[in-house]
């Protein structure tokens, strides 16, 4: 391929995964962005979940031209592969000529699996035993913009909380055991961090690990308790999504589960990361996400995928508390940072009133930008476009993209963490 062509932005058909959580039709941003970006047609009844911007290959993007169409299926992971100057020395020194990030848009209609994600020697060794269940042999932190309000649960509860739940709710009792949960209410802070996570691991893993009958039992009683309770008083935010889980997993063990975690709810414009083996589970909501380019999951509860508990369970840190959520930081009167503690990856939010311009300065990595509402121009030095919401564009590093909009536009940026790229 011609090493001009290798200097200019370069337009990029999105790939869409329709899984069965995703929101239906034209009311998700994900279906929308796949109509704008590739001319598809939105079929009403179809979830559309994640719209994917990268080179994994469970949803590669592939190179279009300027009038939109496929470059002859010439997929981006094989056109670095041609051009890997395109990444910089320093991304192709570390990861090679493949990018190291995954961009992502979801739109969530119920809730995702309580899931972690590998760290590196883990996902090797998951990889290597069961390829057909975990993909790659990388590791999957990750990042979720809020776009609408995002709804989540994210790690442990503190021991206090946790200590209120076993008294609260008699379920989780049964189905641990009172041993088990004396273990958690007898122990203190003092007694030190690893007693701490030993007790909480040996309950999780007990509750996790509960029988099907069990289970069953344990939520129809729970079920009956909290609807004569909200007879009596206001259930709490907690009591009222378990409720509403329970609808959408009737008898799944991730639904009792949810008292174990904290319940994170993002505005629009916060961030919430996510390291390795941390638990989690997307609620509601639509946000940008990028990650480390894998596709790892270790699912154990609110799925009807493959569980596998004794690997999620001995997996997990066993971290407690709320989790940091990132308000990003300024970069000009336009565009505000989201920078995660991880390598692979930042996100840019670019918001452009009418008639206003903006620099996005030549950095020593690449990007992929995602125009999400309106129209503007995008100039480099030797190219210059209009760019209309559903346009997704890889930016080759050191390249400096000038941006202006005579109405507005709104955009997003996926790049490599800049903290990396600007270490000495």
């Amino acid at each position: 391929m011609a090493k001009a062509n290798a200097d200019k932005l370069r337009r990029l058909r999105a790939w869409v995964q329709n899984y069965d959580w995703g929101r239906c039709g034209a009311e998700a941003q994900v279906a929308r962005l796949l109509a704008l970006n590739c001319g598809a047609e939105v079929e009403p009844e179809r979830p559309y979940a994640e719209f994917w911007m990268g080179t994994h290959d469970s949803g590669p993007s592939f190179l279009a031209d300027e009038e939109g169409q496929e470059e002859e299926n010439v997929g981006l992971k094989e056109w670095i592969g041609k051009n890997p100057n395109v990444l910089g020395h320093k991304v192709l020194e570390k990861w090679g000529s493949d990018l190291p990030f995954l961009f992502k848009v979801l739109s969530v209609a119920k809730a995702l699996s309580i899931q972690a994600h590998p760290d590196k020697e883990l996902a090797k060794g998951l990889h290597k035993l069961q390829p057909n269940l975990y993909k790659d042999g990388n590791h999957k932190p990750e990042m979720a913009l809020a776009i609408t309000e995002f709804r989540a649960l994210c790690g442990f509860i503190t021991l206090e909380e946790l200590k209120g739940v076993l008294e609260d709710v008699p379920e989780i009792v049964e189905l641990v055991g009172t041993a088990s949960a004396n273990q958690v209410l007898y122990i203190d802070e003092k007694d030190g961090a690893e007693k701490v996570k030993s007790a909480l691991r040996s309950v999780f893993t007990q509750l996790m690990s509960a029988s099907k009958e069990m289970t069953t039992k344990a939520i129809s009683k729970l079920k009956s308790r909290l609807h004569m309770k909200s007879q009596l008083r206001c259930l709490t935010e907690k009591e009222q999504l378990v409720l509403h889980l329970e609808k959408q997993y009737p008898g799944d063990i991730g639904v009792i589960s949810a008292f174990f975690f904290n319940y994170v709810k993002l505005n629009p414009g916060e961030a919430l990361y996510l390291g390795a083996n941390e638990p989690h589970a997307y609620l509601s909501g639509e946000c940008i996400e990028c990650m480390a380019t894998s596709d790892n999951v270790v699912r154990a509860g609110l799925t009807p995928k493959h569980r596998d508990i004794q690997t999620l369970c001995s997996m997990l840190t066993y971290k407690q508390g709320y989790p940091e959520i990132l308000k990003g930081f300024p970069l000009s009167p336009y565009i505000t940072r989201y920078l995660p503690p991880f390598d692979e990856f930042e996100v840019d939010r670019c918001i452009l009133p009418k008639g206003a311009s903006t620099v996005f300065p030549a950095i020593p990595g690449p990007s992929i930008f995602l125009a999400f509402v309106g129209e503007g121009t995008l100039h480099t030095g030797s190219w210059n476009d209009i760019v209309t919401e559903g346009d997704v564009l890889f930016a080759p590093a050191n390249t400096e993209i000038t941006i202006s909009t005579a109405s507005e536009l709104q955009l997003y940026r996926g790049g490599v963490n800049s903290r990396f790229l600007h270490a000495l």
